[in-house]
């Protein structure tokens, strides 16, 4: 696992089994051989100067049957839609200020995403979203806590998710070194 926070990597160790190895830099500087299986890359391309620089590096990471999976936030979420329609978010691609205090630098739709991906020269072999997202973070958590909402709700939003991928909270690619 690659992680540049310590703080972050004393937290995972505690909780993944031993054999899980980690190093300390970013995906920038870390120093790795391309032998892996399987790459995972969540939540973390938004956070990037040069996501496609970052995406070329980790295709040299992959073995030649290797996948690499990308997920991240996505700028077309219902929510995000709603949020724009009402005034309080400019366009579905801009960072708003509460993300850029999370370091975010970018918003990723699934066209931005495959997009990075293809100058990265990385075959994408499958695309899609993880769970509708009709509500912010904030408003699932008080719906939930008030019992507005139950498991049920939240398994047909997965559902919905499945059917829409372009309206989820999340996006996510499948990618080959191509």
């Amino acid at each position: 696992m690659i992680e540049a926070a310590d703080s972050l990597i004393e937290i995972a160790r505690a909780k993944v089994p031993a054999r899980v190895r980690f190093i300390h830099a970013t995906i920038e500087t870390a120093e790795l051989e391309p032998v892996y299986d399987s790459i995972f890359l969540v939540h973390t391309l938004e956070h990037l100067d040069r996501p496609v620089e970052a995406l070329s590096r980790i295709r040299t990471w992959l073995s030649p049957t290797g996948r690499l999976f990308v997920v991240v936030p996505n700028a077309n979420a219902a929510s995000r839609q709603i949020a724009v329609k009402m005034g309080l978010v400019e366009t579905n691609s801009s960072v708003t200020a509460g993300e850029r205090a999370h370091g975010h630098r970018r918003t990723y739709s699934l066209d931005t995403l495959e997009n990075d991906a293809r100058q990265a020269r990385l075959n994408v072999e499958s695309r899609g979203g993880v769970f509708f997202k009709p509500f912010a973070n904030f408003q699932f958590d008080l719906l939930l806590k008030n019992k507005v909402i139950d498991e049920g709700y939240l398994e047909g939003c997965y559902a919905l998710g499945m059917q829409y991928p372009e309206l989820t909270a999340s996006i996510y690619l499948v990618c080959t070194r191509g």
